[in-house]
């Protein structure tokens, strides 16, 4: 596991299994937050993103968080996940992995608070 502290975080390029962040690439699940880009992240269950995989999103308290559910979009997202972001007052945007990347940047430009939890691979 890596922690790179950065104020801008751009994602500029995103292939199945790997992500370009502020020119430095990455191949395993990563969340990125106000405080950095944090690799290796993993879920306790597999494809489900459950509250216990957000501890540091939860921490950070973003408006927004960008999901990125995997190429082929077959990372969920369980209603008691969308609901605990909810009544802590974040928003959820849950997209494919391309599409939550775009998101991201788009974002980003706005200075938007937000953070981001991407699949990188299915």
């Amino acid at each position: 596991m890596s922690v790179s502290t950065c104020a801008t975080t751009y994602i500029s390029n995103y292939s199945f299994g790997r992500v370009t962040i502020n020119g430095r690439s990455y191949c395993s699940d990563l969340l990125i937050t106000c405080r950095g880009v944090r690799d290796q992240w993993r879920r306790r269950t597999g494809h489900s993103l459950c509250v216990e995989d957000l501890h540091e999103i939860l921490q950070e308290s973003p408006d927004i968080l960008v999901v990125g559910t995997g190429l082929h979009g077959r990372m969920q997202i369980p209603q008691a996940t969308e609901l605990e972001l909810s009544s802590r007052g974040i928003e959820i945007r849950c997209l494919r992995t391309t599409e939550a990347v775009a998101e991201f940047n788009r974002l980003q430009q706005r200075d938007a608070s937000v953070a981001a939890a991407l699949h990188l691979t299915c």
